[in-house]
């Protein structure tokens, strides 16, 4: 490997949303070697097969008032 053009590639720690941490290496640059989570497998909606309806809801809503479909 040449020298200078790679980033550094460091040990962090991984804390998943539901509060499970693990340790793994990564050239990602986050501050205190922690990186949060906020979706993983267990809350993903790809997942867990729930989906929000609410996102559908605001889309119809939207529609409705920009071409005056009351």
């Amino acid at each position: 490997m040449k020298k200078g053009i790679h980033p550094d590639y460091k040990e962090i720690t991984v804390i998943l949303s539901d509060g499970t941490e693990m340790k793994t290496r990564s050239t990602l640059d986050v501050k205190d070697g922690v990186f949060k989570s906020e979706v993983d497998s267990k809350n993903h909606p790809f997942y867990t097969k729930k989906n929000t309806l609410s996102t559908k809801d605001g889309r119809i809503d939207r529609f409705k008032r920009r071409y005056g479909k009351n």
